[in-house]
């Protein structure tokens, strides 16, 4: 069948259309918010599967097939119920989530070329009524394969989806590790990041009052649907305000631009500067929290030898990720001066739904998996639930003081890794990505992805702390 002019740019929309989804799907709903680990996603999740299938059949029935007479309506039909499927999506996401604005464009673009497409293929498929019913073959080039390909993946996408919403149900909501412990007052700094999220949700789900700082307080009181008390600035807290418990938590992500002399003056000033601000008030409250919990990581120790066991003794190490941390901790050590017990911890890469972990699979997912550099740099890791625990623990247990090692017991290296992610994913590791050309363009920031420490949680140990997630493939078996 000749191509036809109306059909000709009907199809380039949808291929446009297939190229956004797919980017949207990709960065935003796996990478930035990790939809499918997400349980307050679980009907959002539910929504995409039925639609990417329906998708999916679409793409692959308008790469080959004519709908002329009577199909040409189901085909209409069809289209009208995937417009009231985005609809309710739309609704749903709003109630579940604060979209980002890049993701909101993002949809805004999308439903504006499906209108322009479904407008076009709409004036396609009323010619094709006219003629007698059937299904004819009609071939689209390069176009009709790419849009097969793009059929294959948004089917996949449904089904993890699908798979991804129906685990959910079947496991229920997880443990609150806050929950059944006495009454506390609770003030969170950084709440609403990848591990303050779901601290601030578990505190609230367990009935104590919850109070963040954060940088979009809108976004924040959205977020925890206006149960929390979120601010902006510390000055708009009073010297009369009583908190039982703080949680420092603030601080820009270290990956991302490199880290150029600017950089690191933000990376310093969102860490240092909030925790200072944060004990300026403490100094003037009537009443002192009892507990300062303080965020630090492993990158303390700087860039170590593998073979070299670190515990909460060894001493710190060299580089801007050391030269960070230390001045993190030393800016929250005064606390201790006012009578606040303080508990530091030194986490190492948290795993859990968002954070680093969808970045580090996703290679694997799409087939890319391989080691980083020669993969022998050691990776000290642990499960975000293991974090909350021992926050939970912090809360109760008095005996609890200075600074903890925050990692699972059994580091791994990078190549081991990889390895147990491919086979758990059932997917190749072949890729290698060596570390000069990234070393190259990053600077110093290369060290997140080519070194490492092997860290031990000796103290957490010694108190007889048991990790509900000690080893790396019983954290993926949950999170992958």
């Amino acid at each position: 069948m000749a191509e036809l002019p109306t059909l000709h740019w009907a199809i380039i929309l949808l291929l446009f259309q297939g190229f956004l989804g797919a980017l949207d799907t990709l960065y935003h709903h796996e990478l930035t918010v990790a939809l499918p680990q997400r349980h307050s996603a679980r009907l959002e999740l539910a929504i995409h599967a039925v639609r990417s299938c329906f998708y999916g059949v679409l793409f692959l029935g308008i790469a080959h097939v004519a709908f002329q007479g009577g199909w040409a309506i189901v085909v209409a039909v069809l289209f009208t119920l995937e417009i009231g499927l985005t609809l309710w999506d739309f609704v749903v996401e709003d109630r579940s989530r604060k979209l980002p604005a890049i993701e909101r464009i993002m949809h805004t673009v999308l439903a504006i070329n499906a209108g322009a497409f479904f407008a076009l293929y709409g004036m396609q498929l009323l010619e094709w009524s006219h003629l007698p019913s059937g299904l004819v073959a009609i071939d689209l080039g390069w176009q009709g394969w790419v849009l097969t390909l793009f059929a294959v993946g948004v089917t996949a996408s449904g089904v993890r989806d699908g798979l991804a919403a129906l685990r959910m149900q079947r496991k229920g909501l997880p443990p609150n590790l806050f929950a059944g412990a006495a009454y506390k007052q609770v003030l969170v700094t950084g709440g609403t990041g990848f591990i303050g999220e779901a601290l601030v949700n578990q505190l609230l789900d367990a009935g104590h009052t919850v109070t963040v700082l954060a940088r979009d307080p809108l976004r924040a009181a959205y977020l925890f649907d206006g149960r929390a008390r979120c601010m902006r600035e510390l000055g708009k807290l009073g010297h009369g305000e009583r908190f039982d418990v703080v949680i420092n938590l603030a601080g820009a992500p270290v990956a991302g631009p490199r880290w150029s002399p600017r950089r690191q003056a933000q990376l310093l000033a969102s860490r240092v500067a909030t925790t200072e601000a944060l004990l300026g008030w403490m100094r003037h409250a009537t009443h002192k929290p009892a507990l300062w919990i303080q965020a630090s990581a492993i990158g303390y120790y700087g860039v170590r030898d593998g073979s070299e066991q670190l515990d909460e003794n060894a001493s710190k190490g060299e580089g801007f990720m050391a030269k960070l941390c230390a001045h993190w901790e030393a800016a929250a050590r005064p606390a201790t001066e006012l009578g606040v017990r303080q508990v530091v911890l030194r986490l190492g890469v948290v795993f859990g739904p968002g954070g680093a972990l969808p970045a580090l699979l996703m290679p694997l997912r799409l087939g890319f998996g391989g080691r980083m550099g020669d993969g022998r740099q050691i990776m000290s890791w642990v499960h975000r639930d293991d974090v909350l625990q021992v926050m939970a623990r912090a809360m109760d247990d008095t005996s609890m003081n200075g600074t903890y090692n925050l990692v699972a017991p059994e580091p791994v290296s990078q190549a081991e890794f990889v390895a147990a992610a491919g086979t758990l994913l059932k997917r190749p590791v072949w890729l290698h990505v060596p570390a000069a050309p990234v070393r190259l363009i990053a600077g110093e920031m290369a060290e997140l992805f080519f070194d490492g420490q092997r860290v031990q949680p000796t103290r957490l140990q010694q108190a007889g702390h048991r990790f509900q997630y000690p080893t790396l493939d019983s954290a993926l078996r949950d999170l992958a």
